[in-house]
């Protein structure tokens, strides 16, 4: 392992893993390929930018001549593949884009693999493929996929195609299902950036439903120190949980952040819940930590460190709040705070 093409790389994890990688390995060069979609962002690799075993190329995962072509031409010997359409509310909304790049743009991934005899593909996927978790269990590797969204079916649907090319033609393959990941550069629209950016402004809290849906919250660093540990330990063909083991209420996730902040419990308003929103999800993550993996922090530590990021660093956000992230907040939120009630 050399030449590491790392799809998706200037989203929120791929560009922490982007980051991590360079800093603990001298002799490995990261390729980013990446189609940037509004969530993808160059401001993310900024502190890599400069690094003479860091290249990046514009592509989508979909076009299989320009991914078979920067193999090519960067000598890859690995692919791990972060690219994705990711947010719930979206595919809820917009169910295409999902289907076109979780599952025929993994399914190019896996062919360029196969065809130039890759090393290694490693598929990040999630914790949403179990489904809703019910109470006195946590997922194991094994447990069937049950996904109750298109976002959750299409990153389901990836993973059963990384299997079907570890059996069928024994391609070198892992899998890494992590919980909520939170962390620096997490595009807003995800529950822990947008909440600490609205309070920070003193905005509403557009709480789903009654807020008691369980989350495990894990900071990104840790994720993707377990994704180095799957790399270079993990055995082909299997997959993996990643996460801190334990769960929370989102409102005790809110709550923690509005200490953090110094804001008020009065910004929190419950809104109407996302159509399908699972209850509860849980993972044992028994398998990663016997390849030596424990995570660095809880996720109360998770949560206080990322809001005191985006406090930090509102030249990050405050441009990406002000874009096309507006259309979107309107359609998502607008009607649910005009008849919401506050805690």
């Amino acid at each position: 392992m050399k030449n590491i093409l790392v799809t998706g790389g200037a989203g929120f994890i791929g560009a922490n893993f982007v980051i991590y990688m360079l800093e603990k390995y001298p002799d490995y060069n990261i390729i980013v390929y990446d189609k940037l979609t509004y969530a993808g962002n160059m401001d993310n690799l900024l502190a890599v930018s400069d690094d003479p075993r860091f290249d990046f190329v514009k592509g989508d995962i979909c076009d299989p001549e320009t991914v078979a072509d920067t193999i090519r031409r960067f000598g890859i010997d690995t692919i791990v593949n972060f690219a994705a359409e990711s947010h719930v509310d979206r595919s809820i909304i917009d169910p295409d884009a999902f289907i076109k790049t979780d599952v025929y743009g993994t399914y190019v991934l896996l062919e360029a693999a196969k065809t130039f005899g890759l090393e290694r593909y490693h598929q990040i996927s999630t914790d949403e493929v179990y489904g809703h978790v019910p109470f006195g269990h946590s997922s194991v590797e094994t447990d069937n996929l049950e996904p109750r969204s298109p976002y959750a079916a299409s990153k389901a649907s990836g993973d059963l195609m990384v299997n079907a090319y570890f059996v069928t033609y024994g391609l070198p393959v892992t899998i890494t299902r992590g919980s909520n990941n939170i962390g620096p550069f997490q595009y807003p629209e995800k529950v822990v950036p947008l909440f600490a950016t609205n309070a920070i402004d003193y905005e509403p809290l557009p709480v789903y439903g009654d807020g008691k849906q369980m989350r495990d919250y894990q900071y990104v660093g840790d994720h993707c120190s377990a994704i180095d540990v799957v790399l270079h330990k993990g055995k082909y063909g299997e997959a993996y949980n990643v996460g801190t083991g334990t769960e929370m209420e989102n409102l005790e996730m809110v709550e923690i952040l509005l200490e953090t902040l110094n804001r008020p419990k009065i910004l929190i308003r419950h809104v109407a819940d996302r159509p399908g929103h699972d209850r509860r999800y849980s993972l044992n993550v028994a398998k990663v930590r016997a390849l030596g993996w424990e995570p660095e922090h809880t996720p109360a530590e998770a949560i206080a460190k990322t809001v005191q990021w985006y406090a930090e660093n509102e030249w990050w956000w405050r441009k990406i709040k002000s874009g096309e992230f507006k259309a979107y907040y309107r359609q998502q939120y607008e009607e649910r705070l005009r008849n919401a009630t506050p805690s």
